[in-house]
C-alpha cells in the first residue's frame, strides 16, 4: 500500500491555528495576542484583513505554539468564548497535527483526480485521502496503486435519493473535506447542507457566457483569448458559490479546440489542488458568498 509522505508532522504537534470574522473594531488583535500570550503560546503567523475599518467586518488568522495543545484545548476554547463574545466573533480553532480526510468524487476525467494523488503522495496535501467516490468503475485501476479505497455508485435518473443515502452514509464520520474532481452530476441540496463550505468544485471559467454541452467548443467558435478555472465551494446555486481560486491563460487563434481543452485541463488541476491545499490548512474564511483566503 502507498503511503503519504508525512515528514514534518512532528513539528506540528503543538501548532494551533485560529481563523476569526467579527464586525472590525479597535482592540481585536489586541485582545486575541493577549490572550494567547497569558495562556503561553507563541504566535507564529499572523494574517488579517478589514473590509472597512468604518463597520465593516474583520478577518484574522493566526498560528500559534502552545506546549500539550491537544490535551489544553477544550479548556483553552472554553476560556476564549468570553473574548469572543465580547467581540460577536465567528471563530474556530483546529490543530495542525490533525490532517483532515478527503474524499474524491471523480467521473471519467483523470486529470484533476491525479494531480490530487500526486500531490498527497509527495507530501504536499497536508491531509489524508480517505476514499475516492465515483458513479463509474474507470478511475479503480489509477487509484488502486495508492492504497486509497475506491467506491463505484453508479447514478440513474431513479437512483438519485438512493445514491444520495448511500453517499452520507459512506462518508458519515470519515472524512471532513468532499472534493469534486470533475464529478459530472448534480449534488441534491440536502447533502450540500450537510457539508456546508465543506465540497469544493472545479469548473472551467467559461460561464456563464458558455453554458450547456461542449464549452470549449462554443469558446473557440467565439475566437476566446483567455481561458481558465473555477475552484468554489459548493451551494445550492450551480457554480455559484464563493470562489476561493482562479486561473488563466492566454490563447490564440492558433489554438484549436483540443488545444484549448489541454490547456484547460492543466489550469483546472493547478487552481484545485491550490483550493484543497488552502481548505486542509484552515487558510480560508467565508463570508456571505465571498471568502478570504490567506495564502
Amino acid at each position: 500500500m502507498a503511503a503519504a509522505n508525512t515528514s514534518g508532522a512532528a513539528g506540528k504537534q503543538n501548532r494551533g491555528r485560529m481563523l476569526i470574522s467579527c464586525p472590525d473594531r479597535p482592540g481585536i488583535v489586541a485582545a486575541v495576542s493577549k490572550f494567547l500570550s497569558d495562556y503561553g503560546a507563541n504566535i507564529v503567523q499572523s494574517d488579517q484583513y478589514t473590509m472597512d475599518p468604518e463597520g465593516g467586518m474583520f478577518f484574522i488568522r493566526i498560528e500559534f505554539d502552545l506546549t500539550d495543545l491537544e490535551q489544553r484545548k477544550p479548556r483553552l476554547e472554553a476560556d476564549f468564548a468570553g473574548v469572543a463574545a465580547e467581540f460577536s466573533m465567528d471563530w474556530s480553532l483546529s490543530l495542525a497535527s490533525q490532517r483532515k480526510r478527503l474524499a474524491i468524487f471523480v467521473s471519467k476525467e483523470d486529470h484533476c483526480l491525479l494531480e490530487l494523488l500526486w500531490h498527497w503522495r509527495a507530501g504536499d496535501l497536508d491531509a489524508d485521502i480517505a476514499m475516492v467516490v465515483s458513479n463509474h468503475p474507470d478511475m479503480a485501476p489509477l487509484v488502486e496503486p495508492f492504497g486509497i479505497p475506491y467506491h463505484h455508485i453508479p447514478v440513474t435518473p431513479d437512483t438519485k435519493a438512493e445514491v444520495e443515502k448511500r453517499h452520507l452514509e459512506l462518508l458519515e464520520g470519515q472524512v471532513d473535506l468532499i472534493i469534486l474532481a470533475r464529478y459530472m452530476q448534480i449534488i441534491p441540496p440536502s447533502f450540500i447542507k450537510h457539508y456546508q463550505n465543506r465540497i469544493i468544485n472545479i469548473h472551467h471559467s467559461f460561464l456563464p457566457a458558455f453554458v450547456g454541452g461542449k464549452p470549449y467548443a462554443q469558446a473557440h467558435g467565439r475566437g476566446v483569448k483567455l481561458i481558465g478555472a473555477t475552484a468554489h465551494y459548493v451551494t445550492e446555486e450551480l457554480d455559484g458559490g464563493p470562489i476561493i481560486e482562479q486561473d488563466v491563460q492566454r490563447v490564440s487563434h492558433r489554438d484549436n479546440v483540443d488545444d484549448l481543452k489541454r490547456i484547460g485541463r492543466h489550469i483546472e488541476r493547478i487552481v484545485l489542488a491550490r483550493a484543497v491545499s488552502w481548505h486542509t490548512e484552515d487558510r480560508i474564511l467565508v463570508h456571505q458568498n465571498k471568502t478570504v483566503v490567506f495564502s
